[in-house]
């Protein structure tokens, strides 16, 4: 054979080869990138999407726990959701073959037991107290006409910081702060402080300083230890006897640093006027505290998800009795679905809303989803969304699928969600991806 028709026949393998090379390895990247693990519940047919690159099938290995419409093995497609029949709690491996051949893919499915939660929509008053006395500020304090200084901020002390113990007593409020401050004063010694900078645990000396003005010893600093306001219930889980609210984490308005709660309570809360939301102002919802109000529960942790904490029944006004199924990130979809939330005094009512992006989230994650109100009705109350919703309930398909967090700024008919997944899991009622593989079937 000669050198150039070897030469051609030696680019046709060779091109050949990249195409075949290409059929496979495309598939194989994009299998990857598929999750490596789904949680479903127990007794309810799970439809999950899996973007996969090229024909599949998939098959389980222990059709008594998951289950694949009654067959052994199951065609999937990019279009078409694969259907999950979760027949007992347990762990079950579910293998994707490329062509229905090749192994590519093993996708681990935890069977968790069926969970059912009461959506709110109700206002609340949020009280919560922080785990010590937050620093919000620095100011001079003047000795004497030619001298002014900050005890504080000379200790290294900086806004946000959360001061735990002054001399080794711990500080429940800021009520003894003072008394601790005068005597040190008086004795011209200073103060041995811990405190909380992120997760880092801090000690330092504090030398309070004499206001010539005021004549009292000062440190410098403008401390805080409560915070309230007002949100919206999300949920309550009548079979663990806690709820869920806002959505979003509870911060400081003057350092934006999340509040580390000491305790709290969420009680009754009346809406008595809406001021509208407008392009680059959001509204808000102008709510009092009843006079009695009823304590509805204890604040027990602030996550970036929300507040937490013990609920013992169903608060009044709500639109359920009992409680209703709850969805997986996965399971949410763009389209219709409805919010519930008061915009006079505490009657919850369901306003129509359009879910128009779904993120795709395997871990807890901010921003999950992007609605849009499209009821005429509650836009023409609020304008759109406004503060003191966060934490309104989402609810599609009979489903509990999330919580309104945000609103744009520039679009106050559309903001952000966060999915119920989240909520759930940091309220303790959802075991977290990886706790359910330690489940045996029953």
């Amino acid at each position: 054979m000669n050198s150039p028709l070897r030469k051609k026949l030696l680019g046709l393998l060779f091109a050949f080869f990249l195409c075949v090379l290409s059929q496979v390895v495309q598939p194989m990247q994009s299998y990857a990138s598929l999750p490596d693990e789904v949680q479903v519940f127990a007794g309810r047919q799970a439809d999950v999407r899996l973007a996969v690159p090229a024909a599949s099938s998939a098959v389980v290995d222990r059709p008594d726990i998951v289950g694949l419409d009654h067959q052994s093995a199951l065609k999937v497609t990019r279009q078409e959701p694969l259907h999950l029949h979760p027949q007992q709690t347990g762990h079950a491996k579910l293998t994707l073959k490329l062509w229905g051949k090749i192994p590519v893919k093993t996708v681990n499915v935890n069977v968790i037991p069926d969970l059912r939660v009461v959506p709110g929509g109700q206002t609340i008053g949020v009280k919560v107290k922080s785990a010590g006395i937050l620093v919000v500020g620095h100011h001079l304090v003047r000795s004497n006409p030619d001298e002014q200084k900050s005890p504080g901020e000379a200790a290294g002390i900086k806004l946000g910081d959360l001061i735990t113990h002054m001399d080794g007593k711990r500080l429940d409020g800021v009520s003894g702060v003072s008394e601790a401050v005068e005597l040190a004063g008086k004795r011209n010694q200073g103060i041995d402080v811990v405190l909380k900078r992120g997760n880092e645990t801090i000690k330092t000396k504090l030398t309070p300083a004499y206001d010539a003005e005021d004549k009292a010893w000062r440190l410098g600093l403008y401390i805080r230890d409560s915070a309230a306001g007002v949100g919206t219930l999300t949920f309550y889980a009548p079979d663990q006897g806690v709820y869920g609210a806002l959505g979003h984490v509870i911060t400081d308005m003057n350092t934006q640093t999340s509040i580390v709660v000491g305790s709290g309570q969420i009680v009754q809360s009346n809406v008595t006027s809406i001021s509208k939301s407008e392009t680059g102002d959001p509204g808000e919802k102008r709510a009092h505290f009843l006079k009695e109000s009823k304590i509805l529960g204890n604040i027990e942790r602030n996550t970036a998800f929300g507040i937490f904490g013990k609920m013992s029944q169903n608060p009044e006004h709500s639109l359920y009795s009992q409680g209703i199924p709850v969805a997986f990130s996965h399971e949410v979809k763009e389209g219709p679905a409805e919010i519930l939330t008061v915009v006079d005094g505490q009657q919850v009512e369901r306003f129509t809303i359009d879910i128009v992006h779904v993120a795709d989230q395997s871990e807890p994650a901010t921003k999950g989803l992007v609605l849009r109100i499209t009821d005429p009705k509650l836009i023409d109350k609020t304008g759109g969304i406004v503060q003191g919703m966060s934490g309104s309930p989402i609810v599609q398909d009979g489903k509990l699928i999330g919580a309104v967090t945000h609103v744009f700024v520039n679009d106050p008919k559309s903001g952000y969600g966060c999915f119920i997944e989240w909520m759930l899991q940091d309220a303790g009622v959802m075991m977290k991806k990886g706790q359910a593989k330690n489940l045996k079937a029953g």
